[in-house]
């Protein structure tokens, strides 16, 4: 197991997973990361552009992250706990809103 030194004492790696799924597939990369490891540093360490070139890295440096569902207001700062899975949202191609709006108008 990876260790990392943090104030001066030894401190485990933990697992956590970084999940990224398109319409047709999903990649779930498993990461072993140092204590203080952030959600936006959890995306960067998956390399997902690697399992989705067709994708700008954009995609998923600017993308909204959540966990367990759960949206982040801060990914910069929000630091991960062991078992963390790191979801990277897609954005969305249609307004919620406006598209309710249309099926109504549909009835």
């Amino acid at each position: 197991m990876a260790v990392t030194e943090r104030k001066g004492t030894a401190q485990p790696a933990f697992e956590v997973e970084v999940a990224f799924a398109l319409p047709e597939r999903q990649k779930i990369v498993t990461l072993a990361v140092p204590p203080g490891t952030t959600a936006r540093r959890a995306v960067e360490l998956a390399e997902l552009p690697r399992y989705f070139p067709e994708l700008s890295p954009e995609t998923f440096s600017e993308a909204s992250l959540g966990i367990f569902g759960k949206p982040l207001r801060d990914p910069e700062r929000h630091e991960l706990q062991a078992g963390d899975r790191v979801e990277v949202y897609r954005p969305l191609k249609t307004d919620p809103k406006d598209a309710r709006k249309r099926r109504a108008s549909r009835h």
